[in-house]
């Protein structure tokens, strides 16, 4: 069995900032400059790093990311997880942020989300996009996918988690030491969730909004919910492999 474990090293030199914010792009120029704005007023008071993990774009994506302040860093491999793992690679924050490049995620609450772990309330905290989610935000298709998952995450894993697929996530950045972590794809988001909760750590959800996505769809909803639902049951019984 393949597996890639998840290490924080000390190895950065430079002063650490607070929070590193972490955001996989491909293609979305009709959006990025909107999240970083967001990102970037609801973060005035931190200190903070932006990087965007960029897997070969060929619109301005890269070019008004680094106009906005972010680091740029190029990841060839193709993958939703492989790009996490690169940007986490990269990060030297106390705190890491997830969110989506396509507008989807409200950066606005990030300073409540915070708080959770400063306060000592969490160390992983995830936003839970489906306890209200409104009636454009999400295609039929895609909220049926996500109710499956969630049942499923539950009943194998016994842990009654509310959005098991939701990308936006703060955590402590020390928890990624020893973490497990065999998908480079889209299973990548349960699989990080299901290790923090199988660690012990303190996993946390949050209601917050969700909104149209803005630019090119990414997901192929019925194809990748299929991959994720297989990838649960094979790490249940210990068949995962890192091609998930």
């Amino acid at each position: 069995m393949t597996r890639e474990t998840l290490m924080v090293g000390t190895r950065h030199r430079a002063p650490m900032p607070e929070v590193s914010v972490v955001i996989p792009t491909m293609n979305e120029e009709a959006s990025i400059g909107d999240v970083l704005d967001e990102v970037l007023d609801a973060l005035r008071a931190r200190d903070l790093e932006i990087l965007t993990v960029d897997t070969d774009s060929r619109d301005r994506t890269n070019e008004i990311a680094a106009a906005k302040g972010a680091r740029v860093v190029r990841e060839p491999r193709r993958g939703y997880g492989r790009a996490y793992k690169t940007g986490f690679a990269a990060a030297r924050g106390t705190y890491i942020v997830t969110l989506d490049a396509d507008f989807t995620y409200p950066a606005s609450r990030l300073p409540e989300l915070l708080h959770l772990l400063e306060e000592g309330r969490a160390d992983f905290v995830s936003g839970d996009r489906l306890s209200s989610l409104s009636d454009d935000a999400m295609s039929g298709m895609h909220r049926v996918g996500n109710a499956i998952l969630n049942l499923t995450f539950r009943r194998l894993f016994g842990f009654p988690i509310r959005d098991s697929q939701s990308g936006m996530w703060v955590f402590r950045r020390a928890i990624l030491d020893g973490l497990e972590i065999h998908s480079d794809g889209m299973a990548f988001s349960e699989e990080l969730k299901l290790e923090v909760i199988r660690r012990g750590w303190n996993f946390h959800e949050v209601a917050i909004a969700y909104r149209t996505r803005v630019g090119e769809k990414k997901i192929r909803s019925v194809r990748d919910a299929m991959k994720n639902e297989l990838w649960l049951i094979r790490r249940r019984f210990g068949w995962t492999r890192a091609e998930a």
